[in-house]
């Protein structure tokens, strides 16, 4: 495995040796870490399970990972995240969800992106999957118990018990004045208002929209929305998006949640960027990608945003 610095290495040795009374503290720390995260927390503002980042510094993107390590150490070096930020550069990093299942290094990816957050808590943005999702939408099939179990033996289920409490506390969007909305999977068809997105937890699952937010992919050539073939969330056309973009004044939707054989992929007219960071089996994808974004750059499609994606 290619490691591009000594903090991307010092991360995977401690990874790959942790026990579980240290995995089981850092799953327990975060969340009190997560539960803690209330209005201005360095340049963020947070307003239920919303995350409003001002237009300003860099943003590193990362996709879904399902425990590809190799995949995160290549993202974290090639992006220089760690040296950035612990030379107090403007510089954040946000996962999209599902760092989890299907993947054999998913207790190790758990484990460094939980570190990541704990080393640099005002930089780092850990955002909800629907490999993250509530257990009546939840993926399936879901590895994500017997990975821990490989792992650290009989207690991997009251590990795997305690990540499912920190699932909870992760986020749900985030957005950036004017510019952007960030989320796992799709827009919410039904919302109204940022409230919607905001407090999407707290109306599942009497109210679509957290479901639509972890599960929803976008398609061409519809208007309006179809039920997924994914059993959860809809396909939703141009039309939704651009609705959905008006409400929240912003002009592009960055996601994840959909394979995409380059790393990454545009749909509606340049409106949504999709982005996937890891590769290979079960998805068998060439590629796998991720964002570098100057925030303070206003952009009108995801056209331009293009030059911006780094594919491995």
């Amino acid at each position: 495995m290619p490691l591009r610095n000594e903090d991307a290495k010092a991360l995977v040795d401690s990874a790959m040796k942790v026990n579980v009374s240290e995995f089981l503290r850092l799953v327990e720390d975060s969340i009190q870490l997560l539960a803690k995260e209330r209005g201005n927390v360095g340049n963020l503002r947070i307003d239920g399970r919303l995350i409003s980042l001002t237009s300003m510094g860099e943003a590193v993107i990362v996709g879904d990972l399902h425990g590809d390590l190799e995949s995160l150490v290549h993202v974290l070096g090639s992006s220089r995240f760690m040296e950035k930020a612990r030379g107090n550069g403007d510089s954040m990093l946000v996962f999209l969800g599902d760092y989890g299942d299907r993947g054999i290094y998913s207790p190790e990816v758990y484990y460094i992106v939980l570190k990541l957050k704990e080393l640099f808590p005002e930089k780092v943005v850990l955002m909800r999957g629907n490999h993250e999702g509530p257990k009546d939408i939840l993926a399936y099939p879901h590895d994500l118990p017997d990975q821990m179990r490989s792992k650290f033996g009989e207690e991997g289920l009251n590990v795997y018990a305690k990540l499912r409490e920190l699932f909870d506390h992760l986020y749900n969007a985030v957005l950036v004045d004017r510019r952007y909305i960030l989320l796992h999977g799709g827009v919410p068809s039904k919302a109204s208002t940022i409230e919607d997105v905001a407090y999407a937890h707290e109306k599942h699952p009497q109210e679509s929209h957290l479901e639509e937010i972890l599960w929803s992919d976008p398609e061409e050539g519809i208007s309006g929305t179809y039920p997924s073939p994914r059993g959860a969330g809809r396909l939703f056309g141009e039309d939704v998006t651009e609705k959905f973009l008006k409400i929240l004044d912003v002009n592009i939707l960055i996601r994840g949640h959909e394979p995409c054989r380059e790393g990454f992929k545009i749909n509606h007219g340049g409106k949504i960027l999709t982005l996937f960071s890891r590769r290979g089996a079960p998805y068998y994808n060439d590629h796998g990608a991720y964002l570098r974004l100057d925030l303070s750059k206003p952009i009108e499609n995801v056209m331009q945003l293009e030059r911006f994606v780094r594919t491995f």
